[in-house]
């Protein structure tokens, strides 16, 4: 979401309500052996329904606590760094982009949860060791101001190409590789398409062109974009802006009154395809609670949940997808991607590169 969002940080960057279940302080007895309490850390994006969480605590027996933890590269840092004494069981919210930092700082135990034989291939990783459980995916894009682009009589770009053309001068806002997580998405997007020397001749040519950085997804989206519900009372004046496939639908769904067509669309040729991953951590106090929490997020009435809360798409086979989601906001036909192991080769190099190249 987050990404996600990963991807998912639409949810929150769109000001809807988290439903965090938090246990009853009576029972949250975080001593292992016997606690009732599961604890989930995760990021701020974080949305689950309310009856959901009740299905999870009558089925399972225990109550689930959620500590959310900043966005998705704050929050995993975060876990690392507390690895040996960690606020929780289970986390949830590493994404492709991020997953190898995860692994290789030890921040997980084995599990291969229940009814994983059910995900799709596609989004499978860590497939010897089984420390994480891909639990969504979602569609890092650029997305463009419908009316913006009509006033102007210019048609929208399509494709990372279209980004560098002087018609598109001054145009875009992307969020800042090294702290964001959908940045760093994109950053990995355009490497994909030109290769390990060819991404940085087409961000001379992004920067050439007046693309701005900002920190994150939310000062992107709500205050520089002019196609969102915030950047029009702010008077945004940039209608292109990295965020993802499912932005269009949160745009109507969430709008009130709600309109026919999405007031955005998204430029197919830009995508990137973001997964999200959970695991055991490594020295979770409720090991036990945590795996059936694990098993629970690849359940079927969690996966249908998923869609119009965190605005992501399940990973898991004959999970449904509603409607309305699907109209306004399809998976990318032909995202680019990247092995984990080429991202974690190369990652923290590209962030740097990046870093000098467009922030200097």
């Amino acid at each position: 979401m987050g990404i996600t969002k990963k991807v998912t940080v639409l949810a929150v960057g769109l000001g809807l309500v988290t439903l965090s279940a938090c246990g009853s302080s009576g029972n949250d007895d975080s001593s292992g052996g016997g606690s009732k309490t599961v604890t989930l850390v995760s990021h701020n994006s974080w949305v689950v329904s309310k009856d959901v969480v009740a299905a999870f605590e009558k089925q399972s027996g225990y109550e689930l606590k959620v500590l959310k933890d900043g966005d998705a590269g704050q929050a995993v840092n975060k876990a690392i760094l507390t690895k040996d004494n960690p606020q929780g069981d289970v986390f949830f919210g590493v994404d492709n982009t991020l997953l190898s930092r995860a692994l290789d700082n030890g921040l997980f135990q084995p599990y291969e949860a229940k009814g994983s034989d059910l995900i799709l291939d596609e989004y499978r990783a860590d497939q010897d060791k089984h420390r994480v459980t891909p639990v969504d995916s979602g569609d890092i894009c650029v997305n463009y101001d419908k009316a913006w682009f009509a006033e102007h009589d210019l048609t929208p770009p399509k494709t990372l190409d279209d980004l560098v053309k002087p018609e598109y001068e001054d145009l875009l806002v992307v969020e800042n590789a090294s702290t964001s997580s959908p940045g760093l998405g994109f950053l990995l997007g355009t490497a994909a398409k030109y290769g390990d020397e060819g991404w940085q001749d087409y961000w001379k040519k992004l920067k050439a062109n007046g693309v701005k950085v900002v920190d994150g997804w939310e000062q992107a989206y709500n205050e520089e974009f002019s196609g969102s519900a915030g950047g029009k009372k702010a008077k945004a004046d940039r209608p292109l802006v990295v965020s993802y496939a499912s932005s269009p639908p949160a745009e109507v769904i969430y709008a009130d009154p709600k309109p026919e067509t999405a007031p955005t669309g998204v430029a197919e040729g830009t995508c990137f395809r973001q997964v999200e991953y959970a695991g055991l951590l490594g020295n979770a106090k409720n090991p036990e609670g945590g795996k059936a929490l694990l098993d629970f997020l690849i359940s079927k009435k969690f996966q249908d949940d998923m869609p119009l809360n965190m605005f992501v798409y399940p990973v898991v086979e004959g999970a449904q997808v509603p409607e309305d989601f699907v109209r306004f906001g399809p998976q990318a036909k032909d995202p680019e991607t990247m092995d984990p192991a080429k991202i974690a080769d190369n990652r923290d190099q590209w962030v740097k590169s990046w870093a000098s190249l467009v922030l200097k």
